[in-house]
């Protein structure tokens, strides 16, 4: 068994699934429609910068947890938008399972 032909069959496994198609033709979607994807952009990034101040022991700014939350409200008001946020989380648990599974079966989890 070679590793890295194992790797590339998990790789076409993956997105040949169902929660990568999905979450790939969304993206495409979102992508012609500029407005919505730089709110998503925005979000992600609001998100990221929650998150990494979390990180670091720091209380996130009231403000940038209102901003977040005033997108997350923009963005659910257009049900492309919440489709491609479901898919997309979906996909994230799939991939998390996967490293979960890689994880255990080497002993770290």
């Amino acid at each position: 068994m070679n590793v890295y032909d194992e790797a590339h069959s998990l790789a076409k496994a993956i997105k040949e699934s169902t929660e990568f198609q999905q979450f790939d033709n969304l993206r495409k979607e979102i992508e012609k429609d500029e407005t919505t994807a730089q709110m998503l952009k925005d979000l992600q990034a609001k998100q990221m910068e929650i998150q990494a101040a979390q990180m670091t022991g720091q209380e996130p700014s009231a403000e940038a947890i209102t901003q977040m939350q005033s997108l997350a409200t923009m963005i659910a008001t257009k049900p492309l938008a919440a489709q491609y946020m479901q898919a997309e989380a979906a996909f994230s648990v799939m991939v998390n399972d996967v490293f979960g599974i890689l994880g255990e079966a080497m002993g770290m989890k």
